[in-house]
């Protein structure tokens, strides 16, 4: 997938303090902020999202195994490269060093393929969920789908291995990243979209569009047979999931796009994009990592209800402990508890 289009050429692969824009203060306060907003939901939603499918036991099962890959996914980019740019911004400028710019790069790169390459796992578990039931339970075990979840990442891995041999990955000061540059090599810059963007597009199109097919058709008594199968709690499943393949293919269509007509032309088309709108599309290519966990909890009720008792447990916690470890060991203490005439001692830990 591509990650930018950059003005950048024949540059190093870490631009010294130097290659900074002259912007308004505005500029980098607004990106800073926004930037920081993405950091705290993305963190606290994808935990939330990882947490509730450890503690809910409706929640572990085969398709879920995917949802907490796709969180990992979006948290490798908050607690690492998006703490690195924002420092970028508030400096104006790359002053990380080298072995940074490329750990930098090479996480966002993990971050959006295996996003999208985890979106793709998870539509095509809904598809043999949905139109093919009966094999369902034999494909998608426990042992498969874990194996399923680790293939992804081995072949997110592998698709990022080329950017060290392309010198791929060079910072851009007009979004203050490490980051992938397509004016490296062309070639290499469309066979990324088209692997890392259009053909898993594709895929998931295809899988949800049968799907779709399949649910107004049952709903019309089409194919009444399926009617058992297809509960009104599957169909809720499905479309908390398309709308998070919807959100991330509009969050990072303009991106990539714009970078494979970079490819195509790089002389004609550099020039004709407004620096506005590349860093626009950039930034909310950047949002998407903390939409997820938000979406399953507008429309998935068990996540929402794992959300709320997580919440309330902290908050719990919170106002039964206000003190500091130390006065609550000194204030916790053994307690008997008398009931039926027979006293039990209570260990409080």
């Amino acid at each position: 997938m591509i990650r930018n289009e950059s003005g950048l050429t024949n540059g190093s692969s870490v631009a010294p303090n130097d290659t900074t824009l002259n912007r308004p203060p505005w500029v980098a306060t607004t990106l800073g902020c926004f930037l920081i907003f993405t950091i705290v939901v993305d963190i606290l939603g994808n935990l939330l999202v990882i947490i509730s499918v450890y503690r809910n036991k409706k929640l572990r099962n085969a398709g879920n195994v995917f949802v907490v890959s796709l969180a990992v996914a979006d948290l490798v980019v908050a607690f690492y490269p998006y703490p690195l740019v924002l420092s970028s911004i508030f400096n104006n400028g790359w002053n990380l060093g080298f072995i940074h710019c490329q750990v930098s790069g090479f996480l966002m790169g993990l971050s959006v393929i295996g996003s999208i390459f985890n979106i793709t796992g998870i539509a095509i578990n809904r598809y043999c969920y949905i139109c093919h039931s009966l094999k369902y339970h034999k494909l998608y075990s426990d042992k498969n789908s874990l194996c399923y979840v680790l293939l992804i990442w081995l072949l997110t891995v592998v698709a990022l291995v080329p950017n060290f041999f392309v010198g791929s990955l060079q910072y851009d000061p007009r979004v203050y990243s490490c980051t992938f540059v397509q004016s490296a090599n062309s070639a290499y810059t469309i066979a990324v979209v088209f692997f890392h963007f259009i053909l898993p597009i594709m895929i998931v199109t295809y899988c949800y569009l049968r799907i779709w097919i399949l649910v107004i058709q049952v709903r019309r008594r089409v194919k009444p047979e399926f009617r058992p199968r297809l509960t009104p709690h599957d169909v809720r499943n499905f479309v908390t999931m398309f709308v998070v393949f919807v959100l991330f293919a509009v969050c990072w269509a303009p991106l990539n796009f714009i970078g494979l007509a970079v490819a195509v032309n790089p002389a004609a088309v550099i020039p004709m994009i407004p620096e506005w709108l590349f860093v626009f599309s950039y930034f909310m290519a950047y949002f998407n990592s903390c939409l997820n966990a938000i979406v399953y909890g507008l429309l998935n009720q068990n996540f929402r209800r794992e959300y709320k008792r997580i919440v309330v447990s902290l908050c719990t916690v919170t106002l039964l402990f206000p003190d500091s470890s130390n006065d609550a060991v000194e204030r916790v203490k053994p307690s008997p508890l008398i009931t039926n005439n027979n006293q039990v001692k209570v260990d409080c830990v």
